[in-house]
């Protein structure tokens, strides 16, 4: 654990739980019901201080989510709902909940909203936090209720970020505690493509890893399709990683050795009378440099157009309207 320097002793938090939430009808209200609860225990515990919130993301849900929420929300005031005005996808939806709930929270923590991120690691996030940490990941123990080929996909994603140079923890996947100070200094980071697994390691702040298990989903089945899953991938490499592009100066470097020699022998065979037809091997290279060639443009291609879209300057979400309120001990205070 890396424990901060400062001499302040650290105070007992007001926590933020943020809870993105896309298509999620059939398990919001059990989520609601099972986070409330663990964060009563905390408060009674004397871990979080009255005043600590679940913060639904709804992300441009087409069932009938937004309407639960603004349900649940109006029979408690610990909980509240940021509605943003379309699909803006999983990271956005997180940042816009983080970036929201800082403006009120000494701490945030964004979770999943089918429960499969284990709710009593709280605990030890906080004691992260109160030993002086401004980051803690959660980090799955295993992936034994995956597939085999999400698992071994996966292993190998992982294994190729690292190469790459990226920071990325493996088996972390947004279940993660930020303090109010890492989430100010998050605020400045302004770039569209959003990969907040990447990003969050390169601040430096002080942290610490909290390992949990893997549970079930309580209801409903997984919104991040194989095709989500492919996107965030790449959003990964090309947010975190120019190496492809130097791979490819390498690549080109090495063809550029192979069609010289290839040129030697070619010639050599002229001067010395052997003709021989070389269809096969024509084939060969024009198939191999044609799919170099093809595979460079479009890893060329996908650094321009993330380029093109961070030059547009466009927000990365858009909220549309916010119910929050406060406690009946916060009205009293006020």
């Amino acid at each position: 654990m890396v424990i901060s320097m400062e001499n302040e002793e650290r105070k007992i938090p007001v926590l933020y739980l943020v809870v993105p939430c896309y298509n999620e009808e059939e398990v919001v209200e059990k989520s609601a019901q099972v986070m409330g609860d663990k964060l009563r225990r905390l408060m009674q515990e004397g871990k979080i201080k009255s005043g600590s919130k679940i913060m639904f993301v709804n992300d441009g849900s087409k069932d009938n989510t937004l309407r639960l929420l603004h349900e649940i929300a109006a029979g408690d005031t610990m909980y509240s709902v940021v509605s943003l005005a379309g699909n803006y996808g999983h990271q956005s939806a997180i940042l816009a909940g983080m970036m929201t709930a800082k403006e009120h929270a000494d701490a945030v923590v964004t979770i999943d909203a089918d429960l499969q991120q284990d709710i009593e690691a709280l605990d030890k996030f906080l004691a992260c936090y109160m030993a002086g940490c401004e980051v803690v990941y959660g980090v799955r123990n295993d992936r034994h209720s995956d597939g085999t080929f999400k698992k071994s996909s996966a292993t190998l994603y992982y294994k190729l970020m690292h190469l790459l140079g990226s920071k990325v923890i493996a088996n972390h996947a947004d279940y993660r505690l930020m303090s109010r100070k890492a989430l100010e200094a998050l605020s400045e980071y302004q770039e569209t493509n959003l990969f907040l697994r990447g990003l969050i390691p390169t601040m430096g702040f002080a942290s610490d890893v909290v390992y949990f298990d893997v549970k079930k989903r309580e209801a409903g089945h997984s919104k991040y399709t194989l095709a989500k899953m492919m996107t965030l991938a790449m959003d990964g490499i090309t947010s975190m990683s120019v190496t492809p592009l130097r791979l490819i100066a390498v690549l080109g470097f090495g063809v550029c050795i192979f069609s010289v020699v290839m040129c030697i022998i070619s010639l050599l065979d002229w001067i010395w009378g052997n003709n021989v037809p070389g269809y096969t091997t024509s084939l060969i290279v024009s198939l191999i440099m044609g799919g170099i060639t093809l595979l460079s443009l479009g890893i060329i291609g996908e650094y321009i157009g993330k380029i093109y879209m961070e030059t547009k300057k466009r927000p990365r979400y858009i909220i549309d309207t916010i119910v929050w309120k406060k406690s009946e001990e916060q009205s009293k205070n006020d």
